[in-house]
């Protein structure tokens, strides 16, 4: 969850594209689906991450398992407006 936090928090938070702002996500995604990728390092040992074609979204979709939760949110400095929901 380390890689996740660093992108949200020093990526997302600068980026106009993602409004300033960065989400932590946790979810399950079904092994067998899983099971055709490889966890591929990118940068440190630390950074791992699936590759999945974007031709390949929606079923990765369906492959959600149970609910997905939001464990962390960064805004950056850039953001405005009531954000109390």
């Amino acid at each position: 969850m380390v890689y996740a936090v660093q992108i949200a928090r020093d990526w997302n938070t600068k980026d106009e594209a993602s409004g300033y702002e960065g989400y932590v996500l946790k979810f399950d995604v079904g092994t067998e689906f899983l099971d055709r990728y490889d966890a591929r390092v990118v940068g440190s040992s630390g950074h791992r991450e699936y590759w999945i074609p974007a031709d390949e979204l929606k079923e990765f979709n369906d492959n959600i398992v149970g609910e997905i939760e939001i464990v962390r949110e960064f805004l950056g400095n850039s953001v405005e407006g009531d954000l109390s929901g």
